[in-house]
């Protein structure tokens, strides 16, 4: 399958990394068995949209290609057509999914200083101190809907595959420390001259203060001028806060996407 997203594309990378990605013709399977509760980390990828009534069948099939509980409880269909969405969408649904909208953005040059002084020292991570507060800090960002313990450990599953992939030198991971403290943190990685970020997160009592920017700032020059990327890709909930930020920072929209995610424990049909 020829994959024409930057975003699915950039999502392979870490899935390649420890886990399996299998071309099937008209779709693509992503597992990674190492972390099974990472949504992004395993779903199914088709190159169109369901036709109505047929997913139920994508539901076998991802049972089959990716599992079911205990294994997983979720279940991800990706659509890789960029800027593009069927007029009856919610037809081709069955209860119990929702439709995710996620906005790619991309830039060629490095992300300029803000003119905020953030009064954070960024810099790579490289000690074990340093990566256990970049985990805490991630737990501190998440998402209210989250529950908190599922949500540690499948972060510092996570985690564990960022600092794995820093130590292979396929990117770099950011903290933004104030007083010692890390504050916030994000990590880039590259692949084939495209520069994709991850996890970018900002404590929430450190936010509006110029940190997000710096780190930007620091990991993009660090992703074109040491990890060799012609093109850095950020991904955004286009109803969110950090996607004005990031195009406040030079990235601009490159592409509007559509998946359907069934949550954990969500009301069967």
């Amino acid at each position: 399958m020829n994959l024409r997203s930057l975003g699915y594309r950039t999502d392979l990378f870490f899935v390649r990394f420890d886990g399996e990605v299998l071309d099937r013709g008209d779709y693509v399977v992503a597992r990674s068995p190492l972390n099974p509760t990472h949504y992004w980390g395993n779903f199914l990828l088709f190159e169109r949209f369901p036709e109505p009534g047929e997913m139920h069948r994508w539901r076998e099939l991802f049972a089959a290609e990716v599992g079911t509980p205990p294994r997983t409880e979720h279940v991800n269909f990706a659509i890789d057509l960029p800027n593009e969405e069927p007029e009856d969408l919610a037809a081709r649904l069955i209860p119990g999914f929702e439709v995710l909208r996620s906005l790619v953005l991309t830039s060629r040059l490095p992300c300029p200083p803000s003119a905020q002084e953030s009064g954070a020292v960024v810099r790579v991570l490289t000690e074990a101190w340093e990566w256990e507060q970049a985990w805490e800090n991630q737990v501190e960002c998440r998402d209210v809907v989250h529950e908190l313990e599922g949500y540690r450990v499948f972060k510092r599953r996570q985690m564990d595959r960022y600092r794995r992939m820093t130590e292979a030198g396929l990117g770099a991971w950011f903290g933004a420390f104030v007083e010692g403290r890390l504050v916030g943190d994000l990590g880039i990685f590259t692949r084939e001259g495209l520069g994709r970020f991850q996890a970018v997160g900002v404590h929430p009592d450190f936010r509006r203060r110029g940190i997000c920017r710096a780190l930007l700032h620091h990991a993009s020059r660090y992703g074109f001028e040491e990890l060799g990327a012609e093109e850095l890709v950020i991904v955004a909930d286009p109803d969110y806060h950090a996607a004005p930020l990031y195009q406040s920072a030079g990235f601009a929209p490159a592409e509007r996407l559509v998946a359907f995610t069934r949550w954990p424990r969500a009301d069967e049909e």
